[in-house]
């Protein structure tokens, strides 16, 4: 059994930064996932084992940014230039899989999540 966690949610002004975090990564592929309040949970960002491999929604591309430290266990969200919108709570996940450099954007195949992290920005 995982247990993610998650940490680094907070309040901050539209334009401002932001960065999650959720260990352990492990040897995973990993995700980041936000529901905002009424909506249904959607795609952020997907990274694969080895890294080297990432996707974004459309939504949030050329503003975040993940990554993971394999040294660390531990993946990362880097939100730049946020927006009203981005409010939600924000989810890390985790699915096991041999390939190294695949990622999904499909919430059921992964099998682990963490409890979410509240993100607020204000306008």
């Amino acid at each position: 059994q995982v247990q993610l966690v998650e940490s680094g949610g907070g309040l901050v002004q539209a334009g401002g930064s932001l960065r999650l975090s959720c260990a352990p990564s492990g040897t995973y592929g990993m995700g980041w996932f936000r529901q905002a309040p009424g909506k249904e949970r959607e795609f952020v960002a997907a990274i694969s084992r080895s890294g080297l491999t990432t996707r974004y929604a459309d939504s949030v591309k050329g503003r975040f940014t993940i990554s993971r430290d394999n040294a660390k266990n531990t993946m990362y969200l880097q939100m730049n230039s946020l927006k009203p919108e981005d409010t939600a709570v924000y989810y890390c996940a985790a699915r096991r899989v041999q390939a190294m450099h695949t990622v999904v954007d499909i919430g059921n195949f992964y099998g682990y999540w963490g409890q979410g992290a509240q993100v607020t920005v204000s306008s």
